[in-house]
């Protein structure tokens, strides 16, 4: 059975200032997405799933439509703000997307095989696909054996401005806890830090973190949908509040409905933050292709 994969492209990136999901930055005029499926087709990966912001629906198919047919099999969905239980209200001046973990529900009725979750503006290597897509590969669609690719956190730096990073607690490989830890930097005595409620810490590279990319089965869909419902009820009228993937995760561990096993990638993560990210993020795409990881062209 194929996975497929699942890339949530429904954020309009507030501190990018512009819709990076779709930003060149390969040298036939790629974005980051196009470097991630064409991995997910080299890793076995059967189908491809966008979850999309209705402002930008049209402009994202007329760019990717033409590029993945007959590569891969394509489907959309939309991100809504009133994609909810029936019955209840959200706050109406709410602007901002319900979370990562709401972006995973709506494509529940797109998915049919165990698939993987990944940021669209996340530059994740080759290694990290091959090592999931043969996990979830073996899985079968009842299962509750997930997994998650961790990184290591000194590999996932941008040097432009701090970032927010999942810390991973293990044990025997199997993930125990993420916390997320906003605003990790390096000082200017090349410590790592992050700072909680005003207090600075220091904190390992070593430290293993998540980029937001998980494998899960269609089981999941069932028990976040039942997290998201208590998350909604109490939530309706906040005009921030999200539900995200890391508190389905830890609930799941929590009680004991789930196991998440956690593989490791040495790539170097990359991604597009900041505008200033962009060019060191074309010349790492450039240094890539010298080497021979990825074409010139993509999909020529």
């Amino acid at each position: 059975m194929k996975p497929t994969l699942l890339i949530l492209a429904a954020g309009i990136g507030s501190r990018y200032g512009g819709v990076k999901q779709m930003d060149k930055i390969g040298p036939s005029g790629e974005s980051i997405i196009d470097y991630s499926v064409f991995d997910a087709i080299r890793a076995g990966f059967g189908k491809v799933v966008f979850v999309l912001n209705p402002k930008i629906e049209k402009d994202f198919k007329t760019i990717f439509e033409p590029r993945l047919a007959g590569k891969i099999e394509t489907d959309y969905v939309l991100q809504k703000l009133d994609n909810i239980p029936k019955g209840v209200r959200f706050n109406s001046h709410r602007v901002k997307p319900w979370g990562t973990g709401h972006a995973v529900l709506v494509a529940k009725n797109a998915i049919h095989t165990p698939f993987a979750v990944i940021n669209a503006d996340d530059f994740y290597g080759r290694q990290a696909f091959d090592i999931l897509g043969d996990y979830l590969s073996k899985l079968k669609n009842d299962e509750t054996h997930y997994a998650m690719v961790g990184y290591h956190l000194a590999k996932t730096l941008s040097e432009n401005g701090s970032v927010s990073r999942g810390i991973c607690s293990t044990q025997n490989k199997l993930l125990t806890d993420v916390v997320e830890r906003t605003k990790i930097y390096k000082d200017a005595d090349d410590k790592i830090m992050y700072e909680d409620n005003g207090v600075r810490h220091t904190i390992s590279g070593n430290s293993l973190v998540s980029m937001n990319f998980w494998g899960f089965t269609p089981k999941y869909f069932e028990q976040s949908e039942a997290f998201f419902v208590d998350f909604i009820r109490e939530n309706a009228q906040q005009l921030r509040a999200e539900f995200y993937i890391p508190y389905v995760v830890n609930k799941l561990i929590t009680q004991n409905n789930a196991d998440v096993h956690v593989l490791e990638s040495h790539n170097q993560w990359f991604g597009v933050t900041y505008q200033e990210d962009k060019p060191v993020t074309i010349a790492k795409i450039k240094e890539l292709v010298k080497t021979g990881e990825y074409p010139e062209n993509l999909w020529k």
